[in-house]
């Protein structure tokens, strides 16, 4: 697998697509082995899209890309603003707000980033913030998104994994409510080194507040509806995500009636694409995955890795550490699928709970979204305010920092994971 892997990091140091890099190398492993049929390359790519349980990745993206046309965004920004309008850095702050309540609507930190750079952006930088200061806030609070359910990010690791995705779901509410926190910490404290003053006067009255939150209730009754179904035991992961969609055409065409046909054409075609990126990295990834398996790669780095030291807290920071490099060279989805099998395995022998481990896991790994070289969230926000990505790598340094912060209180405080897993499944 060394020479696999080699080959595959040139090819990503090329450009060539992920997904093409991941199914060619990963086919070089068969012809090390003549004495596999050259046949199961074919097979497992075909078995890998096969499982039930991916039926949620392309339900859950359907159901994503339908309620961001179902006139929820706009109503979820115009909650943001009242409830955080008063503070020091109003438009960064809603920001983060924003992207808390967008979690339960794209599970994606690349379309947060790029939804909140185009429509928060330009008003910042006509305000007074700097350009790069409004790209880095925007896309640096997308890294919410994956922690609200339902995070792509969690459905992967707990497919592949074969973690309860109920308790994952219900897992990272809190940890997103802990970076929403330190990321308004981090921008009221830039914003009073800068001057960047608020957008009201005062704080918004308690009618405002319940003005805006009846507007946009459909929005935020999402993820709880999803995990009450999962719950009392409704749906299975699989269906809950048929009802996402379901409940996504019903908000957009009866509560507020604005999913015309011709955005439901634009609905399915984006929907389309997105889950024909994903469902392909997938199917890939089973040719890659079959080598790791048969030369018992997780084997060995699992007694490496115990090896280093007996201390649950060390490993687990190497790892994070490991994660937190890998995922500025190899997108996040890719990391979940390639990586989860190798490292649950020493998670669980050190005494972490699957949940708890799946959290720091996929936060990790999403940071690589925010940083070069690949930072794909970093790239989408950069392009659409038409920002130096030099000028956004000078604003990050704050946002890297309480990232990491968030990550740390997560490892050594498992119950602001499993308080809520526990409290709701037992």
């Amino acid at each position: 697998m060394l020479l696999v892997a080699i080959v595959f990091i040139v090819f990503l140091f090329l450009g060539m697509p992920v997904a093409f890099a991941i199914g060619i190398s990963g086919f070089l492993f068969f012809l090390q082995h003549l004495e596999l049929p050259i046949t199961i390359p074919i097979q497992v790519t075909i078995s890998q899209t096969q499982n039930f349980a991916l039926l949620a990745v392309p339900m859950f993206i359907f159901a994503g890309n339908l309620l961001n046309k179902a006139g929820i965004t706009q109503r979820l920004m115009d909650l943001a603003s009242v409830l955080t309008g008063h503070l020091r850095g109003g438009l960064a702050q809603i920001s983060a707000v924003l992207s808390t309540l967008m979690g339960g609507v794209s599970g994606s930190c690349i379309a947060d980033a790029a939804m909140e750079c185009r429509m928060l952006g330009p008003e910042m930088v006509k305000r007074g913030y700097s350009r790069g200061f409004a790209v880095t806030v925007n896309v640096w609070t997308s890294l919410i998104v994956p922690t609200i359910p339902p995070g792509i990010g969690l459905i992967l690791y707990g497919t592949v994994g074969q973690v309860s995705i109920g308790r994952l779901f219900a897992g990272g509410i809190l940890p997103g409510l802990l970076l929403m926190f330190l990321f308004m910490i981090t921008i009221s404290y830039a914003a009073k080194k800068r001057g960047y003053l608020p957008e009201r006067e005062h704080r918004a009255s308690f009618r405002e507040i319940t003005k805006a939150t009846s507007r946009s209730i459909w929005a935020i009754l999402f993820p709880f509806l999803l995990l009450f179904g999962l719950r009392f035991g409704i749906f299975t992961p699989s269906e809950v995500g048929s009802f996402a969609v379901i409940y996504g055409l019903g908000v957009g065409l009866f509560a507020y009636r604005e999913l015309s046909l011709k955005k439901l054409g634009e609905v399915l075609n984006d929907t389309i694409t997105d889950v024909g990126a994903v469902m392909y990295l997938i199917a890939l990834s089973g040719i890659f995955g079959y080598g790791i398996v048969f030369d018992r790669i997780p084997e060995v780095i699992a007694n490496s890795l115990l090896g280093l030291s007996s201390n649950p807290f060390v490993l687990i920071f190497v790892i994070v550490l490991f994660l937190i490099i890998a995922g500025m060279f190899v997108d996040g989805s890719v990391l979940i699928l390639m990586l989860t099998p190798i490292l649950l395995p020493v998670a669980r022998q050190v005494g972490f709970d699957p949940v708890h481990f799946g959290l720091i896991f996929v936060l990790t790994v999403t940071l690589g979204n925010m940083t070069p070289p690949v930072g794909s969230a970093m790239y989408a926000g950069c392009a659409v305010l038409d920002t130096p990505i030099e000028e956004y790598i000078h604003e990050s340094g704050l946002f890297f920092v309480a990232a990491v912060i968030a990550i740390a209180l997560l490892i050594f405080l498992p119950q602001i994971v499993l308080f809520l897993p526990n409290l709701l499944f037992g």
